[in-house]
This record gives C-alpha cells, sequence and structure tokens, in this order.
C-alpha cells in the first residue's frame, strides 16, 4: 500500500548508528533491516532483537547479520528483561499497534535502557492536516485490528512521551506525502 516508504524510512535511519554500537531494536517484524544492517555495518555492532511474533522471529533468524553479534528475544518488549546500556534503539512501526496505556509500560522500558546523551532511531506513521491520512489510518488499524490482533484504534501521541523524557530531535525525513515520519531523537 505505501510502496516503499516504510522501507526507506527505516534505511534513513541506519546512517544514524555510529560503528560498534550496541543496538536494541524492537518489534523488527521479518527482520529484513537485519540484512540491510549487515551491508552497512558487515561486523562490530551487538545487536539485541525483540519481537513478539514468534513466526516472524523464526524469519528473522534466518537473516543474514554478517559478524555482528545478534541476541533474539521472542517477548514483547514490555516483558523482556534488558540490560541497561544500548546507544541505539530502533523502534521501526512499533507504537502505532498499542493504546495510550501500553505505550506508556512500552516506551518508559526502552527509554530505562538507552544510554543517556544516545540515539532512539524512530520510524512510525503520523497525522498531518492532510485530508486523506486519517481514512487510511482508521483503515489500516482496523485491517491490523482483525488480521494481527493489534490493540490500537488510533496513533498514540508518541512526541508527548518523547517531549516528558527531554529527548531532541536532531534529524527528521518525512515519507509518503508526510504521513510516515523517521526521526532521530537523543536522549
Amino acid at each position: 500500500m505505501y510502496g516503499s516508504a516504510l522501507i526507506k524510512a527505516q534505511v534513513y535511519l541506519l546512517q544514524f548508528i555510529p560503528e560498534r554500537a550496541n543496538v536494541l531494536i524492537v518489534g523488527g517484524g521479518t527482520g529484513w533491516i537485519l540484512d540491510e544492517l549487515s551491508r552497512v555495518y558487515p561486523s562490530g555492532l551487538t545487536i539485541t532483537y525483540v519481537e513478539v511474533a514468534s513466526n516472524m522471529m523464526v524469519r528473522s533468524k534466518k537473516r543474514n547479520t554478517g559478524n555482528n553479534q545478534v541476541i533474539f528475544i521472542d517477548a514483547a518488549i514490555e516483558n523482556a528483561s534488558l540490560p541497561a546500556g544500548f546507544d541505539v534503539v530502533i523502534t521501526p512501526f512499533l507504537f502505532d499497534s498499542f493504546t495510550e496505556s501500553t505505550v506508556d509500560k512500552v516506551f518508559g522500558h526502552i527509554h530505562a535502557v538507552l544510554k543517556p546523551k544516545n540515539q532512539w532511531l524512530y520510524a512510525d506513521f503520523q497525522l498531518t492536516k492532510k485530508w486523506w491520512q486519517q481514512s487510511l489510518l482508521k483503515i489500516m488499524l482496523k485491517f491490523f485490528k482483525l488480521v494481527c490482533n493489534i490493540e490500537a484504534d488510533r496513533l498514540p501521541d508518541i512526541e508527548k512521551r518523547f517531549e516528558r523524557h527531554n529527548y531532541k530531535t536532531v534529524a527528521r525525513q518525512t515519507f509518503f506525502y508526510d504521513f510516515v515520519i523517521a526521526e532521530v531523537y537523543i536522549k
């Protein structure tokens, strides 16, 4: 439906990962991003990959990770036991699946494991003032509620969470007529 906009948003963020980083990826789906990461960084990364869908985790484990160290965790992020000290967190299209109360738990858990002055790479949908976005979002959320049993029926206010925790935006780019956003936040 969105062409390559979802992929382009995530690939845009990869340039901000420093070499030898300790990276947390939350909700990576099929794991295609691991292939892309290994092209950009063939070695030197330590990656913790958290995915709740077991069928997606099976696919992710078959991906090319180069000589990067990857730890796979098959669990919901809010239930995953993670050490503090990540240099980079990547949340690709994660928060659009949750209600506001679940977002608070998930955001808080991720925030706690990211080191200060480090990067949160965020990609998701956003509503601007374009008339068609709200309708498209409603259709998309209803579809995923039926097919994937997501809990959300609207986009949570993620920007409010980043502001509340004093994150600063250092880079951003939009895709698909501003409906998809990729942002780099510094804790």
